[in-house]
């Protein structure tokens, strides 16, 4: 509404906020179902970073993506494999890259359990690998559930074996076992961050001694003796093994609607899969495009896959240096010159933690995807805070696009808060803002997201590509 103008109805100047449900068609509603069960898939696929690459590759592969070292300059649609634990999809329009790139970027490590190094022991008759936990979880929410075991192991000699064991029915699984709670009388009384200890994370792998003869290492060295045997590695293997422990199973619909997905990985997998499947519809525009796909998100986005290294700016250094255009101010003007969509999870409103929530500025489940100009912990304390021009940009855009979204922060002021790759990203210059879907239970082994807030997801990264 214009300012000043007559006779205007002051009732049109509050904004008002729509859930992902109301007033949807029969045609919506099962575009929205749809794109679930698509992205169902890809949580039961791709558990951890490497069959995140893989899963990512494949289906880029069959959109006509081709991987950058086979690439000639002509090629329009480029993968890049960053050590096979983070990767980039582009889409080159502009080979001058005088406007820089349109990028989304989510990260595809969870929080999880990994083995240790040196992980096999036996004790009281029974066999156990030892753990260390990765990025921040509640520990007691591990125990007394089925784990499976992921991940790799390459050998001295250069060669990888992959290791996927408790998905299939036909699969043993693990556990991490509990005190009864006839005897946990002291252990009721411990604060719930060490009702579970770190070092009591250990898994429950085996019991029946080698050759059945109770000798010294007699159960540890039968599960060496079948590690050996089925997937040929040894136990000094360990050392130089990728191994971690998620919850076994399928993602879930959730409620008599089925209006739910609930799974592990929920964060920050949603929007890695809204990204990549939103670089695949938004068609054909003038800008360049990137959807980037991060490591090391949950332990701070260090090392040489997270993005608090130099690895966008690798990644687009490969892309104009295919292009002949690879000299230093190129790469930083066309860092400085992109726009970021910070895409990574929100925590929504759960009624029965309401007291957490400033609700006015808090996601609700439903109500579609969560732009957050700021995060950070209290005084906004290590975040990015996004230029009002750049929200401005985002929110015409999803507006033009009939996108449901609504304003989010993490928590109330002093409560605590999360980051983001969001302050990194902006290190070169770039317009940022995070953008993402809102979570009931983030980080548990059991994520629970809305159908709406998935779909409005990937229509939010969708409009950015199409229209900015």
């Amino acid at each position: 509404m214009k300012k000043n103008e007559k006779n205007s109805d002051p009732k049109k100047l509050v904004y008002t906020k729509k859930s992902g449900w109301d007033g949807i068609t029969d045609k919506d509603l099962k575009s929205i179902m749809d794109f679930s069960e698509g992205y169902k898939s890809f949580l039961d696929e791709a558990k951890t970073e490497r069959e995140a690459v893989r899963y990512i590759e494949e289906k880029a592969a069959r959109h006509g993506y081709v991987n950058i070292t086979k690439a000639k300059q002509g090629d329009k649609k480029l993968f890049i494999n960053f050590d096979n634990v983070s990767c980039v999809l582009a889409e080159i329009n502009d080979t001058n890259f005088s406007d820089g790139f349109l990028m989304v970027g989510a990260h595809i490590d969870t929080p999880r359990i990994d083995l240790k190094g040196y992980p096999l022991y036996e004790a009281e008759d029974m066999a156990y690998f030892k753990t260390h936990y990765y990025g921040g979880i509640k520990k007691y929410q591990w125990v007394t559930r089925a784990l499976a075991l992921h991940g790799v192991v390459v050998l001295e000699n250069g060669t990888k074996i992959d290791v996927c064991i408790g998905e299939d029915d036909s699969d043993p699984v693990f556990t991490i076992n509990d005190l009864l709670p006839h005897l946990a009388q002291d252990q009721m009384q411990k604060k719930a961050g060490v009702v579970i200890e770190g070092e009591n994370l250990n898994i429950l792998v085996g019991s029946i001694p080698y050759k059945f003869k109770y000798e010294k290492d007699a159960i540890k060295i039968a599960i060496l003796d079948h590690l050996h045997t089925k997937y040929g590695f040894a136990e000094e293997d360990f050392v130089s093994s990728e191994l971690q422990l998620v919850p076994a199973g399928k993602a879930r619909d959730i409620g008599f609607d089925r209006s739910f997905v609930g799974a592990h990985g929920q964060d920050d997998r949603v929007c890695s899969y809204a990204a990549m499947e939103a670089l695949f519809d938004a068609g054909k525009s003038k800008r360049n495009k990137i959807a980037m796909f991060f490591d090391k998100e949950e332990i701070g986005s260090k090392g040489n896959a997270g993005a608090n290294s130099n690895i966008l700016e690798r990644a687009v250094n490969k892309i104009i240096n295919l292009y002949g255009k690879g000299d230093y101010n190129t790469l930083l003007n066309t860092l400085a010159d992109s726009k970021f969509l910070s895409a990574d999870v929100n925590a929504g409103i759960d009624p029965e933690w309401a007291g957490t929530m400033e609700k006015l500025n808090s996601g609700k489940i439903g109500w579609g995807v969560c732009l957050t100009k700021f995060t950070g912990v209290r005084g906004k304390g290590n975040s990015n805070e996004a230029h009002a021009e750049f929200v401005a940009e985002c929110r015409k855009v999803f507006n033009k696009d009939k996108v449901k979204w609504q304003t989010a922060e993490l928590g109330k002021v002093d409560q605590g808060g999360g980051g983001t790759i969001a302050m990194f990203i902006a290190e070169y210059g770039m317009d940022v803002v995070d953008c993402g879907t809102p979570l009931l239970s983030m980080h548990a082994p059991f994520e629970v997201a809305s159908k709406a807030d998935i779909y409005h997801t990937y229509k939010a990264y969708k409009a950015f590509y199409k229209y900015l």
